[in-house]
């Protein structure tokens, strides 16, 4: 009996150490979403910085992700930063040439022992090109901020963008 829960223990320590490190970045909740589509983007904030409270979280929306509607936080102050896109998106018969390019949470306080999840949705345009899609993502503390902005896609990034495989959509 001992030497099964002895097993199983170590089994779990070692899952868990194998996973802890997924868990440490922000990311995405949906990985994968069809070009064309409406997408709800669940952005998972796991710690603060270091000890520190998360008190501000900034997303990046990048070229392509129209039509963008953020999820209002209690607690939280929420802004959008709007501007020219360099292409234009046809929205259900209406060309868009502009829109959201960054939504602000901020004067919240997520303290480093909870996790929590920010919340926006879009619409990924047609035309854009299948394979990894990323939001930039920072995090600001009282005296310093973790930059979730590496969108290389590299395997060993300390600091990966979160991000979504987009697939092939549905053709109308």
């Amino acid at each position: 009996m001992i030497r099964t829960f002895t097993r199983t223990a170590a089994a779990v320590a070692t899952l868990l150490a194998l996973s802890a490190p997924a868990f440490a970045h922000v990311t995405l909740e949906v990985q994968e979403a069809a070009l064309g589509s409406t997408y709800k983007a669940i952005v998972r904030v796991p710690h603060g910085c270091g000890t520190e409270a998360t008190n501000t979280v900034r997303v990046q929306i990048p070229e392509g992700f129209f039509n963008v509607k953020p999820m209002p936080k209690a607690g939280w102050k929420l802004e959008t930063v709007t501007g020219p896109y360099t292409g234009s998106y046809d929205n259900h018969g209406t060309m868009v040439t502009e829109g959201v390019k960054e939504i602000v949470w901020s004067g919240g306080d997520l303290p480093n022992e909870f996790y929590d999840e920010f919340v926006f949705r879009g619409t990924f345009a047609g035309s854009l090109e299948l394979g990894k899609f990323y939001f930039p993502t920072i995090q600001e503390c009282a005296t310093g901020e973790e930059a979730w902005i590496d969108v290389t896609g590299a395997e060993n990034a300390d600091m990966p963008a979160p991000s979504l495989t987009l697939i092939e959509g549905a053709h109308h």
